[in-house]
């Protein structure tokens, strides 16, 4: 059985191909303007890492995202809830709670032993902690992302950043350092910032062990530090890209499809 998952993001696309329950292509690509075009580009370097020639040799293929509706060849589209709690529930069992933080949202969801959702808390309407967000306080400290994200950037003096929202956290930004605060200490105040509000988010839903984050801001490591120690808990490590965990359940869901069809 050969089956695709794609995730189609603000900010990035995912395809996982899946055969017999094995992953055997898998893509990240940078979103284009037109999820038409970035499901077919994320889709094609998946399949071809698999070996494959077209999506025409894909048994069944689901999807979900922010561009879900536009696919034509999908055979359906589900919630990114429902293929974050499947997919980061394969590849660790144990996970009882799946913190998601993309592009343009932050998800906080309760899963069961199986993975099914229990509950969930979802911040849609702003860019507060989301990947745009960390982008805007990037271009405020000209650091890149990689430098909010490493741990040595991490001061032991995080300063206080009171704006959620990102316009007016970047003009605080800015005015920190005209002040010359220290970068590294307003770099991990930008971290602990959004781990505040992923705390809050995370309390309402009730966070329960093992706990692991998803979605691309899962690899900024200080926002990791600094919600695990928010949280009090030790965040599982994925043992795939945390980012394909949309793209694998949508996969799943694929397969189980199938197997129901039979």
């Amino acid at each position: 059985m050969i089956v695709g998952g794609i995730d189609i993001g603000s900010a990035t696309g995912k395809a996982v191909i899946l055969k017999d329950g094995d992953i055997v292509g898998q893509q990240v690509i940078k979103s284009t303007t037109n999820p038409v075009i970035t499901a077919d580009e994320a889709m094609g370097q998946a399949l071809e890492q698999a070996g494959l020639p077209s999506v025409d040799h894909l048994e069944n293929v689901v999807v979900t995202g922010y561009g879900r509706l536009q696919i034509p060849y999908a055979s359906e589209n589900m919630s990114e809830i429902t293929c974050h709690a499947k997919g980061a529930h394969w590849m660790t069992p144990s996970l009882r709670t799946v913190i998601d933080i993309g592009g343009q949202d932050c998800k906080v969801i309760s899963v069961s032993p199986k993975g099914a959702v229990l509950e969930f808390s979802m911040n849609d309407r702003c860019a507060a902690g989301t990947g745009r967000f960390f982008e805007a306080m990037a271009r405020a400290l000209d650091c890149g992302l990689e430098g909010i994200s490493a741990l040595e950037n991490q001061g032991d003096n995080p300063c206080t950043i009171s704006n959620q929202c990102s316009v007016f956290a970047e003009s605080e930004v800015v005015t920190l350092v005209n002040e010359g605060i220290d970068v590294k200490n307003i770099i991990a105040g930008i971290n602990n910032s959004v781990a505040s509000r992923l705390m809050s988010m995370s309390r309402r839903v009730g966070v329960i062990e093992d706990v692991a984050l998803t979605g691309g801001c899962s690899k900024n490591y200080g926002l990791a530090k600094a919600l695990a120690d928010k949280l009090d808990i030790t965040l599982q490590k994925l043992p795939e890209d945390p980012q394909i965990a949309g793209a694998l359940g949508a996969a799943l869901f694929a397969a189980e499809r199938l197997d129901k069809a039979d």
